[in-house]
Formats: C-alpha cells, sequence, structure tokens
C-alpha cells in the first residue's frame, strides 16, 4: 500500500516529535507517491502538542466527513443500500439525508434490480423477498400538526421494509407548515404499493402532489378527498389516467373539481363501484351522466349530495343504474317533482335495495309512488326532512313498493297517525322509525284496524312529542310480533299507555329502550318484567327518574338473558345494587348507574361481586362514591372498562 501520511495505527513512520521544515515535507509526499514504503512497528511516542508544519495547524482529532460528498454520489450510494432496515437507519442520520432517500423511487435501488432480475430468470424463491416489501399491508394515519412532510417522508422510508404503506389517511393538516405536494410526491416515490390515499382538509396539496400519486401507485384502489381547495380536473384525470384499479371514489368540498375530471374517471376506470359526491360546486349533469352511462359501468353505490344537477341526472339515474344497489340523495334543490318521477318509471333501477332521500323538495306524494312502483327490490327506504310527503303518499308507497322491510322517516312532519297505521296495514314491515315527526298526534280513530302487520319486529319512535297513549295502544294492537321497541324521549307515555303494547307482544321483547320517558313508574317495569323477563337482553332506562330500587329487584328476580342495563339519572340506591349482586343467573355485562347519587360506596362489595362477568361499568357522577373506592375496583375488576 502506498505510504499514508499522519496514519493513525499502530505502524507509524515516524516517530519523533514533529516536521519543522515544509520542504521536507513535500519531498516525502512526493516519494510516497511513486514508492511504497514500509517501516516495522515502534512504540508510540507521546506527543504532547499537535503536528505543526510550517505555520499551519491541523487538529489531530479532526476526522473526514461523508457530508462533504455532493448529492449525486449520496444518491449513488444509497441506491445500493440493500434493505429497507439499513434505509431507515440512514434515514435517521439528518433530515438531509431523509429528503435524499425519498428522492430515490423505489424501483431504482439495486437490490430492487436484482430481484426482478432473478425472477425474470427463474428463481421462485427470489419472489418472496419481493412480495415481503410490495404486499403494502400496512396502515399510517396522520392528524393535525403531526401531519408534516418530514413525518411522510419518514413514513416513505420506514414502510418500505416492513411490508409497504397499503393505506394511508391525513387529516387536519396546519395550514402554515402541513404537508405540502412535496409530502405527498415522498409517498408517491417511496410506496407504490399504496392501495387506499385519505387526504381531509390538506389545503396545501393540489394536482402536483396528486399526480405523483398517480404516476407512481398504479394500485390506487380507494381515493377520498375532502375540503382540498387545490386539487382540480388535472389532479383527477392524472388519476383516471395512470390508476385503472379505483373503485371507490369520494369528493367532499373540493371546489376546482368539476365535470371534466368526473367524465375522465368514467371513461378510464371501469371497476368503479362506489362514487361519493358532496357539496362540489362546479358538478353539473355532465359529470354525473358521463359517471353512470358508462357501457361498462358497474357502480353499485352512489351518493350525490349539495349538487347543483337537476332532473336530467336522476333520468340518467333511473335508465343507466342497473348496477346501482344503494343510492344516496341529500340537498338537490334543482330537482324537482318530474325528475324523481322519471327515475323511479325509467325501471332501471331494479336492483336497488337502500335509498335514502334527504331535504329534496322534488320528493313528493307522486313522485314517491313512482319510485315505489320502479324500484321492484327496495328493501330500505330513509326519508329525512321531505317536507312534501304525506300520509296518504307514505300509504301509496308502501302499497307500491312491495319488498319494502324497512321504512325511517326524519322531520317528515306531514306524515300523520293515519299514515303510518295505514303503512303498518299495507307493507310486510320488519322495521319501522320514525324520528321528530311533529305531525303526528294522538287521535282516536273511528275506522276499526286492519289486519296485523305480524312480519314488524322492531319499532322505533324517538322524540315524537304528539305520539301518545292512543297511538301506542294502535300500534300495540296491529304488531304482536314485535321483539325490539324505542320509545326514548317520548315524555308523554305514561304506565297505562304501554302496558297495551307490552301485553300484545307475543314473540317475547329482546331490546327495550325507555330513555327520556320521565312519567314511567315501577309499576310498569315490573309488568314488563313479569312478562318479558325471560327474553329480555337489552334494557335502557336512561332518565326516568321515577324508577326505584324495586325495578332493579324486579330484574334480578326475573331476567335470565339480561346483559346490558342502564338505569343512569334513575332513583337508584345501594338496595337496589345488592338486588342484582344477588341474583345469580344475571350474567350482565355492561351496567350504567352514572349520576346516581343514592349510589355510595357501601356499593364496593357488591360491584366486585357482580365483576366476575362485568366488561364495562359507568359510575359517571356518581358523587357519593369516592375516589378510593374507584381505585379498589379497578383492582379488582381489571377486565373491566370503568367510567368515573
Amino acid at each position: 500500500m502506498p505510504a499514508l501520511v499522519n496514519y493513525g495505527g499502530d505502524d507509524d513512520f515516524y516517530s519523533g516529535g514533529s516536521y519543522t521544515n515544509s520542504t521536507d515535507l513535500g519531498r516525502l509526499c512526493s516519494i510516497s507517491s511513486q514508492v511504497d514504503v514500509y517501516c516495522p512497528p515502534r512504540k508510540r511516542a507521546r506527543i504532547g502538542a499537535p503536528f505543526s508544519f510550517g505555520e499551519t495547524e491541523v487538529q489531530q482529532n479532526k476526522q473526514p466527513s461523508i457530508d462533504v460528498l455532493p448529492d449525486e454520489c449520496l444518491f449513488e450510494i444509497f441506491k445500493r443500500i440493500p434493505g429497507g432496515r439499513e434505509r431507515s437507519s440512514c434515514a435517521c442520520v439528518s433530515k438531509h439525508w431523509l429528503m435524499l432517500l425519498t428522492s430515490i423511487r423505489k424501483g431504482e435501488y439495486e437490490s430492487s434490480k436484482v430481484v426482478k432480475e432473478n425472477i425474470n430468470s427463474s428463481s421462485g424463491d427470489v419472489e418472496m423477498i419481493s412480495s415481503e416489501e410490495d404486499d403494502g399491508y400496512l396502515t399510517r394515519c396522520l392528524e393535525g400538526k403531526k401531519a408534516t412532510d418530514m413525518r411522510l417522508a419518514a413514513v416513505a422510508v420506514g414502510t418500505s421494509g416492513h411490508g409497504g404503506l397499503g393505506k394511508l389517511s391525513i387529516r387536519g393538516s396546519c395550514s402554515s407548515c402541513g404537508v405540502t405536494n412535496f409530502g405527498l410526491s415522498a409517498i408517491a416515490r417511496g410506496c407504490p404499493s399504496l392501495k387506499v390515499l385519505s387526504l381531509w382538509n390538506v389545503p396545501l396539496v393540489g394536482d402536483e402532489g396528486l399526480s405523483e400519486i398517480a404516476k407512481e401507485c398504479h394500485l390506487l384502489e380507494k381515493l377520498d378527498l375532502c375540503q382540498c381547495p387545490l386539487v382540480s380536473n388535472k389532479g383527477l384525470i392524472a388519476i383516471a389516467d395512470n390508476c385503472p384499479n379505483l373503485t371507490a371514489l369520494s369528493i367532499e368540498s373540493c371546489s376546482k373539481i368539476g365535470n371534466e375530471g368526473l367524465q375522465a374517471i368514467g371513461k378510464l376506470c371501469p371497476n368503479l363501484q362506489y362514487i361519493s359526491i358532496k357539496d362540489c360546486p362546479l358538478v353539473g349533469d355532465h359529470g354525473v351522466s358521463s359517471l353512470l352511462s358508462s357501457a361498462s359501468s358497474v357502480l353499485s353505490k352512489v351518493k350525490l349530495q349539495g349538487l347543483s344537477i337537476t332532473d336530467f341526472s336522476l333520468a340518467v339515474i333511473g335508465h343507466y343504474g342497473k348496477s346501482v344497489t344503494n343510492l344516496v340523495l341529500g340537498g338537490l334543490q334543482n330537482v324537482t317533482e318530474r325528475g324523481f318521477w322519471v327515475m323511479g318509471n325509467a325501471q332501471g333501477l331494479q336492483k336497488l335495495v337502500f335509498l335514502m332521500i334527504t331535504s329534496c323538495c322534488g320528493v313528493t306524494d307522486v313522485s314517491l309512488e313512482a319510485i315505489g312502483k320502479g324500484c321492484t327490490n327496495l328493501k330500505q327506504m330513509c326519508l329525512r326532512r321531505c317536507c312534501f310527503v304525506s300520509g296518504d303518499g307514505l300509504v301509496a308507497f308502501a302499497k307500491s313498493a312491495g319488498s319494502l322491510e324497512c321504512l325511517q322517516l326524519e322531520e317528515c312532519n306531514r306524515v300523520t297517525q293515519a299514515g303510518i297505521i295505514g303503512v303498518l296495514s299495507n307493507c310486510r314491515l320488519k322495521s319501522l322509525t320514525l324520528v321528530k315527526c311533529m305531525g303526528i298526534k294522538d287521535i282516536s280513530l273511528g275506522a276499526p284496524l286492519s289486519s296485523p302487520c305480524n312480519s314488524l319486529k322492531s319499532l322505533s319512535i324517538r322524540n315524537c312529542p304528539g305520539f301518545g297513549t292512543v297511538s301506542l295502544a294502535l300500534v300495540g294492537n296491529l304488531c304482536p310480533q314485535l321483539q325490539q321497541i324505542d320509545l326514548s324521549g317520548l315524555c308523554g307515555i305514561t304506565d297505562a299507555g304501554l302496558l297495551p303494547l307490552l301485553q300484545n307482544c307475543e314473540a317475547g321483547l329482546l331490546k327495550v329502550n325507555l330513555s327520556g320517558c320521565l312519567n314511567l313508574t315501577d309499576g310498569i317495569i315490573l309488568a314488563l318484567m313479569r312478562l318479558h323477563g325471560a327474553t329480555l337482553e337489552v334494557l335502557n332506562l336512561d332518565c326516568c327518574r321515577r324508577i326505584t330500587d324495586a325495578s332493579l329487584v324486579a330484574v334480578a328476580d326475573n331476567c335470565v338473558f339480561l346483559s346490558d342495563l342502564d338505569v343512569s339519572r334513575c332513583a337508584i340506591t345501594d338496595a337496589g345494587v345488592a338486588a342484582l349482586s344477588h341474583a345469580e343467573q344475571l350474567n350482565l355485562q355492561v351496567l350504567s348507574f352514572s349520576g346516581c347519587s343514592g349510589v355510595t360506596n357501601k356499593s364496593l362489595t357488591f360491584l366486585k361481586k357482580m365483576g366476575k362477568t362485568l366488561v364495562g361499568l359507568n359510575l359517571l357522577h356518581c358523587n357519593s362514591i369516592s375516589t378510593q373506592t374507584v381505585e379498589l375496583l379497578m383492582e379488582s375488576l381489571w377486565r373491566c372498562d370503568i367510567l368515573f
């Protein structure tokens, strides 16, 4: 080996004090460049001062640094790092190295090229090495202040050696130092296995970043864009051009995305099965119609909300939506009665199973009946804030929709008690839900009731103040096979009004929710336990302030399968807790005493006894229970999630 000057090992070329003649040093260097010089090992001399060459001083402990290499050299070095773990270690050295590593595409690493060559030649063993990094089963979610370009760069480098990134969610990026196109580009270069990308409220990401994703991540299947003001048709077109496997697309509050981008998606993404577009002002009829009118369209789930589309789009849906099974329409102010009527009469929605319509003025009695006739396989219908639908229209719809099983009405204030009774008499419903329907009044009907609705299993009437004793009795007579009832928020019902309903339930109730029924007393709970205690599984009595320990004694004596009991804000004391603990047949899993000031530290022993089966215990706002008691409970009930 050529002679080394200033060598730091045991073999030294000079053991004296220091060179003082720069001319001699030059001669030595010139000789050593031509001749191999070797000196036998000698004992190293003790030197107390730095080496001095003439007038220049060089610190002995100064070490050469790889950072002096230009980025081009580091780039070539990093390309030859064999595995993902080694690259991750390099990325931890400095931000500069991390940035250099993120600029390398995964296919540019020499190890990737070797694997590809070996796969092409023969070996089946190397395929396992390749799939280890390309499966894309890892999931990462960055929210708020944690969503930055540096973190995305670290994710891009770190996940490559641990299975590959398959799903990425970025939510709530900071507008000043959050995720930009740079961070998304780093993900694109380092994570070609990405299949699911969700961007929520990322104001600094635009078409450039999305185009990089499209260019590198050809396996992308699901894309979710929400509040991305810089993403336009250009980025969406890039996705359409490069991601033929796209199956789901969701766009919300993206002000620059319009018809052109959706037309590209409809034309170039033949596998698209799910589309959701909400509050995008530039999206109109041409964009929506292009998604459904494609010959290869396999769209099965469609959500259109807050758009400026007209009757034309609904006509296209009704005619071409032959594969649509789920349809959600909301806030379509430019769609009239004619649009919904044509959608129903077009006879194209034969596979439609679920339909939800919210705040659409075009839904009337006439159009609703047309939908019922045209959608012959419709099983679930939800109408929310449809102010022009009356009870008569609802009955006509129920008669025409022969396959209807579940009906949900929210804030449909023209629906009356007669309309509800008519629906139950003319339809084989399994579930009926009414929420805040103010048009229902508690009136005695003069006409005799029709045949019973034996198919109805679930009845939910929430926050409908006009639904009282008479209405409950009518429903009870019509629906003898009920298994689930939810009457939460019905402040007007009493024990006498609820009793006929309980008496007519022949099948045995499984789930009962009476939360917020302020006028109910222990008497109705005793009747409930006597009639249905043997089958009851869930009971909610939250805020029934007149319920006392007597109800818990009845629960302990009659219930066998009860697993979930909520007596929050009831007049419960330690005696009631003791009664529950002595019921050997009970296997409660979830128990709530929230706001029960009568439950004190004396219940500690009883709660411990029930803790063998409990997985959830709610003691919030139990002011008579001390923190020390709760700590003792936590030690004993280590499997139970205790809220205090």
